[in-house]
């Protein structure tokens, strides 16, 4: 099971193997308050695109499909986050945006359930 979870909510138990899918450290949390398991910065997007966007959720139609073109060259890390939920069973991604519709970890999400 894939899910998604605001760095700034409470850890659960539940959040299984906690993956942060952001390019930059979450603002104003230590790293030990954040539990993460896995920094992918990587599977983020571009600087570019990230600057693009500017969580605008106007610009939303468009950052997904470009953010899903990014991550057709990332099929390692696509794979890489597939072969940990296999072994974990549930793995969150975890990201800081206030804006939980439209944010990265949505469109990763439901590319890695469509693989």
């Amino acid at each position: 099971m894939i899910q998604i979870k605001r760095v700034y909510e409470a850890v659960s138990k539940n959040d299984g193997y906690r993956i942060l899918v952001d390019r930059l450290w979450p603002r104003g949390v230590s790293k030990e308050k954040a539990k993460i398991d896995l920094w992918m910065k990587e599977i983020a997007p571009s600087n570019k695109l990230r600057k693009w966007f500017g969580h605008d959720s106007k610009k939303w139609n468009d950052f997904e499909k470009k953010f899903k073109e990014e991550l057709k060259d990332k099929t390692d890390l696509l794979k890489q986050i597939k072969q940990i939920e296999r072994e974990k069973k549930t793995v969150t991604l975890v990201f800081a945006a206030k804006d939980e519709e439209h944010c990265n970890a949505v469109v990763l999400k439901a590319v890695l359930q469509k693989a």
